[in-house]
């Protein structure tokens, strides 16, 4: 069974985007996975289209009306769909090689992608959205952060990356940042190759990588040792 992604969007047009490409837009085209752009829109009840409307209690900007993303929801996941309930937001939880992991192992996702302030909160919890965020930054939208989320997983589906090793050996994968890669030529303006990944002695050159990816670690993200993610 394919992955099958369902995104909700106000910008269908910017879908498939660089998924389109690639690892992931060949994979698209052999079936590997599948990708469903609604426009939610089509989900309004007025003339206009209306999906947003003023904040309750006042202030800046405009809020997403749980109504009519309740109908695209309802419609992208109707009962017995068993797919997660994704919206990509900030305030969210962030997102972490473990749950992209967790997602490619399953059926696939329901993505919906806030606009304007936000989501109604109700919607949110009526239809159980799990929150989910690709850094401590702001987007003028949910669809650049879905794109990345989609990417993420897709590439981890069976079959897509040509050597699955090569998945298990990238940053976060064990808890520390990818150690420093090397090719020829092997002298680069003055700069060897470390002398260590070409003597050919596989166990040194374990344990080098190893050193070079804790060292990293400890300089770039710090985060990672102190909250005890990193593993042995």
């Amino acid at each position: 069974m394919s992955f099958a992604a369902s995104v909700l969007t106000l910008y269908p047009e910017m879908f498939p985007g660089a998924l389109g490409l690639s690892l992931a837009g060949r994979a698209l085209e052999a079936g590997t996975w599948s990708l469903d752009a609604i426009q939610i829109r089509d989900f309004a009840t007025d003339r206009h289209r209306t999906v947003d409307d003023t904040p309750a209690g006042g202030g800046a900007g405009m809020v997403m009306r749980a109504d009519v993303l309740a109908k695209a929801i309802d419609h992208a996941s109707p009962p017995g769909d068993t797919r997660p309930r994704l919206l990509m937001s900030p305030r969210g939880r962030p997102l972490t090689q473990a749950r992209v992991r967790e997602l490619a192992a399953g059926p696939g996702a329901v993505i919906l992608c806030g606009r304007f302030e936000g989501v109604d909160q109700r919607l949110i919890e009526a239809r159980g959205l799990e929150e989910v965020s690709v850094g401590d930054f702001i987007l003028s939208g949910g669809e650049p952060a879905a794109l990345v989320l989609l990417d993420a997983v897709v590439r981890l589906l069976p079959g897509v990356m040509g050597n699955a090793v090569s998945g298990e050996e990238e940053s976060f994968e064990n808890g520390l940042l990818e150690h420093p890669h090397y090719t020829r030529p092997q002298e680069f303006e003055g700069r060897p190759i470390p002398e260590v990944l070409i003597s050919g002695n596989h166990k040194k050159i374990a344990a080098w990588r190893r050193a070079e990816s804790e060292a990293l670690t400890k300089t770039r993200r710090p985060d990672l040792v102190q909250n005890g993610k990193t593993k042995g």
